[in-house]
């Protein structure tokens, strides 16, 4: 490809709004350009490294026996709606009506349309298993966009889906996934650790996340360094203390101005340990009976040392989402902000207590009048109902749940996820089959995905300095930048076709611009190998070579340098690939 006939340029300065390096280079490299918020358009750099990566991506899935295919984003509701997810989903999912008012949506994954498919073509179990993906175009109307490529609203994803008869099957269609990631990031160049996930909206037990650690990231990591025990924090567990004696009689005392755990604390000279405090949320809920989305008040008990995890109340209580509640919402069930618990509250609230609270004894509460606390609260003596759940949020210094070690925290960005659904969507949508002895039966599936542009995304935050990107050989657009600063150009055109005529992947910068304009803008693409024509190495009969992500600089015969630079890119895509990681998953 020849610089002075390429649709896009790249940029001194980057827009503003760019808020990670990474993002900063993509968009000064001239890989993306902004439309909307959360909205890109791929340029020809960017596609090039974008179909690297669905490349290797395709090469692991075709190497565990995947088939490709491709469904639609459009959807007919109908098929939503019977799996109840056209109503949990909230307002992420696009829906619509046709020009006949049919009830459409824009998928933002496709297990109902693959689940669909699946029934009309899977009858036996000799038809099992088997795996089919695809890489295809999603949409989701994220409320915060943000990072360029890593939060956005309309991306490009791979997601697989598995067909089983068996649990057993699915296992191992579960471990090949888990390890076929490994070896796509590997490839990539791109390091990530396998952490313990939240089913979400996909459903099923079993989930893990493949996160690049990262200070940009939202996702918060909990590990073990000793053990190994990874979760992310939505689900993650720690060791809990019981504070189990007598119970001892329940009285009113009085607390001025006491609204938090720490005034309380300090006014009682206790440890936020022997307190129990209440959080309040609204959450959805679908009626049973109508179908319809519902608010109901949430009321959240949680020892005072200790913060609620969103993510574990919403499963324990099964609510569809979750916000702060108001004051108002709060005082109508006759509880009062600052001094609330929920001894005397009025009926009809959604109650969740935390483990902590629940075999915990003689805590301080609130006695849900101004100025005023209960001392020795007990769950079940004091108040009751509700459910008992782990709704704690982990953090680094509390003790693994496996070994009692301390925890430790780091960022992550989740760069893919692989789920078991069971038989969530067969069950839904009557995908069987027949077993060995004539039983129908519901298909068990599993899921598995990871966003394309988000690994590039990824990829240039790791790969970056302060002059530009610095992408592995596997994924970078070009495998070699040829700068000419010669007049005589019928030799630079003739080193071009050569290379290209050899299978070099070659962007050439032929552009009547200074050596010092070429340089920048070559360090700046990153691309790993770079080949300088000067006027005096030409008539050395020589080139230079210097490699972008060590700064290493030689000569090359020009005689020479086709089969040099071939060996070269294979000396750096062998670096890539001798480290690949190979990680097993086991059932526990």
């Amino acid at each position: 490809m020849r610089m002075s006939k390429m649709f896009a340029k790249t940029l001194r300065e980057a827009p503003n709004g760019a808020d990670t390096k990474g993002y900063e280079n993509l968009l000064r490299a001239g890989f993306i350009r902004q439309l909307g918020a959360g909205i890109f358009t791929l340029l020809p750099l960017g596609m090039r490294s974008v179909k690297k990566i669905e490349s290797i991506i395709r090469e692991e899935m075709d190497a565990i026996g995947g088939q490709e295919i491709l469904m639609s984003v459009v959807n007919p509701a109908d098929i939503w709606k019977e799996t109840g997810r056209f109503y949990t989903i909230d307002k992420e999912m696009t829906k619509f009506q046709d020009r006949n008012g049919r009830d459409m949506v824009l998928a933002m994954t496709n297990e109902e349309t693959v689940t669909d498919c699946a029934k009309g073509e899977i009858d036996s179990y000799k038809r099992l298993p088997v795996m089919v993906y695809q890489i295809q175009t999603k949409w989701r109307d994220d409320p915060r966009p943000r990072a360029g490529l890593i939060r956005v609203r309309e991306f490009t994803m791979k997601d697989a889906y598995s067909f089983h008869a068996t649990q057993e099957s699915l296992d191992e269609a579960y471990a090949d996934q888990y390890r076929a990631y490994f070896r796509i990031y590997s490839r990539c160049g791109l390091p990530c650790i396998a952490v313990g996930a939240d089913t979400g909206m996909m459903g099923g037990k079993i989930s893990h996340e493949y996160m690049y650690l990262s200070p940009i990231g939202e996702d918060t990591i909990i590990m073990c360094p000793e053990c190994g025990y990874t979760e992310n924090r939505q689900v993650a567990k720690f060791k809990k203390e019981d504070f189990k004696e007598d119970m001892k009689d329940l009285e009113k005392i009085a607390t001025p101005e006491a609204k938090t755990i720490e005034d309380l604390c300090a006014l009682l000279k206790i440890d936020p340990k022997k307190t129990a405090k209440v959080v309040f949320y609204v959450g959805s809920f679908i009626n049973d009976k109508t179908g319809e989305e519902e608010d109901k008040l949430v009321t959240a008990v949680i020892r005072g040392d200790l913060e609620v995890e969103e993510n574990k109340l919403s499963n324990a209580i099964k609510a569809n989402g979750l916000r702060p509640a108001h004051e108002e919402e709060i005082t109508a069930y006759n509880m009062v902000p600052g001094f609330a618990s929920p001894i005397g509250a009025k009926e009809g609230f959604v109650l969740c207590v935390d483990e902590t609270v629940a075999y915990s004894n003689n805590l301080v509460a609130g006695a849900n009048e101004k100025g005023y606390h209960y001392i020795n609260t007990n769950y079940n003596r004091d108040y009751n109902g509700g459910i008992v759940a782990d709704i704690a949020s982990a953090r680094a210094g509390f003790m693994c749940p496996h070994c009692g070690k301390p925890l430790t925290s780091s960022k992550g960005i989740e760069i893919g996820n692989i789920f078991q659904l069971g038989t969530r969507y067969s069950s839904a949508l009557n995908c069987t089959f027949q077993d060995e002895n004539g039983v129908q039966k519901p298909v068990i599936m599993g899921c598995y995905g990871i966003g394309v542009g988000r690994l590039l995304a990824c990829l240039c935050e790791e790969y970056n300095d302060e002059r530009g990107l610095s992408l592995p050989i596997t994924v970078a657009p070009y495998q070699v930048h040829f700068v000419s600063l010669v007049k005589d150009t019928a030799c630079a055109e003739k080193i071009y076709d050569e290379l290209v005529k050899a299978g070099i992947e070659v962007l050439y910068d032929d552009r009547k611009e200074t050596a010092g304009v070429k340089f920048a803008d070559a360090d700046l693409i990153g691309i790993p190998i770079r080949i300088t024509l000067g006027n005096r190495s030409y008539k050395e009969g020589k080139v230079e070579v210097k490699y972008r992500h060590s700064g290493e600089e030689t000569t090359y015969d020009i005689a020479d340098l086709a089969d040099e630079i071939k060996k070269e890119i294979k000396k750096e895509t062998d670096k890539i690939n001798s480290n690949i990681v190979e990680k097993e998953w086991k059932k526990n």
